[in-house]
């Protein structure tokens, strides 16, 4: 399992209201394969190379979560406590 980011993101990732708690790279990886409302995207493919490039530990974490938040917004994702 890889490092928990330093703050979760919890989102309504299946619909208004129902939200979900991202707290690492992984489940966010994981989150915008299988549950994502687009399919292909700009902010989506960078964050899943930045996603890629964390596992593999060629940078930190926080770029993961930056990325993830940046793919939820443009995908209009409603995103609590960024």
């Amino acid at each position: 399992m890889d490092k928990p980011w330093t703050k979760s993101v919890t989102l309504a990732l299946e619909g208004p209201g129902k939200y979900t708690t991202i707290s690492n790279t992984t489940e966010a990886s994981w989150a915008m394969i299988e549950d994502w409302p687009l399919d292909d995207a700009p902010a989506l493919d960078r964050a899943l190379d930045i996603c890629a490039q964390v596992v593999e530990g060629k940078r930190p974490s926080e770029d993961a979560r930056r990325a993830f938040l940046a793919a939820a917004a443009e995908a209009e994702i409603e995103v609590r406590d960024q």
